[in-house]
């Protein structure tokens, strides 16, 4: 066989996995290391280093966040019609190292410069090699799943190393170290991706083969100065919560009427149908996100000033914990959920993927809960117990292993091909406004400046118990109406 492949031959491989998948999920593990890393010490650091307080870091968190996943948005659309996935991946993961090489000089001075880099290299890095992992499978070949349960267990691999380890280097040792090893990991993960890109023969290359060769460089070029161009721009937003909210609107308006206008170019009234479930599974992620991603933010808080340092019988930081036990938990749950769904489906009592997403918003409303019952374990200064708060993260990761490994399955399923990067950017795009709702509800639970530990606790505490709610109604509710999403999304389950 020869060293570049065929799309058919990469998709008519032996076996469980294609390479390629392997080759993959590595990269993908050392840019989720960069991304989690950074995005569990966002928050502590603006309220340590930056002296925001409590409530406009939880606000600068939800903006930042929302920003990474609109871009993907944007990156999935000039993947599809401009650069293809391979060229947009290269182009993000160089902006992400620059960008935190930027606050790994300067991280006082340059913050927001170099997460404005970040922002944007994370936009054209993240949906594509998503997409590019849909594309190693035949649409019809049902081991899709389990190619996008190892790619999300390589994901958390690396969620795992960097929140603990970035966390970890700049609360104890230098701000400048923290950066820096994302910065390193980072181009590990690139060099990774040029020398087996090789192995993913025409998966990923330009939509514009059938161009000359001068007037597709026009077009790669003119994306390339316009993402350059949106940096002044972001940093502008980024910095004013406010602006990101009227982006934030502006561009969701835009999603809306583009994936409307989408749907109605296929012709074949099934496939609108299918892009509908498609649409339903992304606003339930949405609502799933807006709730569960407190952890970067207000849980950061929480973590930082109303837990104690012990963990069963180990000594260990209330942070290190909250940026990476949800990674801990995916990697070792994660197999143990796939073969319990392989078994109740040998039994013909499976959940199709509409309940399984309504357990999960259930799992997240029992977790939640359990976040407002740290109140009940703490002592007279506010100080509550990190077991129990550990133990809600199990709830929570539990969670979103009944959505996250098969919510990026499901889109492509449900996708035309020609669709993939631009369903899941909506996907990610879905997360943005995810993001932006949980730093708005962050920013709510924060008590006032200068409170004390006990009245923090109180705050959050209940506002945890608010979002237990929200997950309760919004779990119920989907499970009562799977039946008619299921009748949407015709043969695929």
């Amino acid at each position: 066989m020869s060293e570049i492949q065929t799309i058919e031959e990469i998709q008519n491989f032996d076996g469980k996995y294609p390479k390629q998948l392997w080759y993959l999920s590595l990269v993908e593990m050392w840019e989720r290391f960069c991304f989690y890393g950074m995005r569990g010490v966002l928050a502590f650091f603006m309220v340590d280093q930056l002296h925001l307080s409590d409530q406009k870091s939880n606000l600068q968190y939800g903006a930042i966040q929302a920003f990474v996943y609109a871009f993907t948005f944007i990156g999935g659309i000039f993947a599809d019609k401009i650069l293809g996935f391979k060229k947009s991946l290269f182009w993000g993961g160089s902006l992400m190292i620059i960008g935190n090489l930027i606050l790994a000089f300067n991280p006082q001075g340059l913050f927001y410069a170099g997460i404005t880099l970040s922002i944007i290299g994370t936009g054209f890095f993240k949906p594509n090699i998503s997409s590019m992992v849909g594309e190693l499978y035949h649409e019809k070949d049902n081991r899709r799943d389990a190619g996008y349960g190892l790619f999300y267990a390589g994901i958390n691999v690396g969620g795992l190393l960097g929140g603990a380890m970035c966390i970890y280097l700049g609360k104890y040792y230098s701000w400048h170290l923290c950066f820096l090893s994302a910065a390193l990991v980072m181009a590990f993960g690139l060099s990774t991706f040029i020398f087996t890109k090789k192995y993913l023969g025409p998966i990923g290359n330009s939509p514009l083969l059938h161009l000359e060769k001068t007037k597709r460089t026009i077009y790669e070029v003119v994306v390339y100065v316009g993402s350059l161009l949106c940096i002044p721009l972001i940093f502008i937003m980024v910095k004013n919560t406010a602006y990101t909210d009227y982006f934030m609107y502006t561009i969701g308006i835009v999603a809306l009427v583009y994936f409307i206008y989408e749907i109605f170019t296929v012709k074949e009234r099934k496939a609108q149908y299918k892009l509908l479930a498609a649409f339903i599974f992304i606003f339930c992620y949405f609502i799933f996100m807006a709730i569960s991603e407190q952890s970067g933010g207000s849980l950061s808080l929480f973590a930082k000033d109303n837990l104690d340092h012990s963990l069963l019988f180990l000594s260990i930081d209330p942070n290190v914990v909250n940026n990476s036990v949800n990674s801990f938990f995916v990697i070792i749950f994660s197999p143990i959920v796939g073969i319990l769904w392989l078994l109740m489906y040998k039994k013909k009592i499976e959940p199709n993927t509409v309940v399984k997403f309504g357990i999960g918003f259930i799992l997240l409303a029992l977790s939640f809960y359990i976040f407002y019952a740290t109140r009940f374990f703490a002592n007279e200064q506010g100080i509550s117990s990190l077991n129990v708060f550990t133990l809600a993260y199990l709830l929570l990761t539990l969670g979103e292993l009944c959505l996250g490994p098969i919510g990026m399955s499901i889109i492509t399923k449900l996708s035309p091909k020609k669709m993939f990067g631009m369903m899941m950017g909506l996907w990610f795009l879905s997360s943005a406004f995810g993001q932006l709702v949980a730093g708005k509800l962050g920013a709510e639970m924060s008590s006032i400046e200068n409170a004390s530990l006990m009245t923090k606790l109180m705050s959050y505490t209940e506002g945890y118990k608010k979002l237990a709610i929200y997950s309760l109604i919004a779990g119920l509710a989907l499970i009562i109406i799977s039946s008619m999403i299921k009748k949407l999304m015709a043969e695929v389950r």
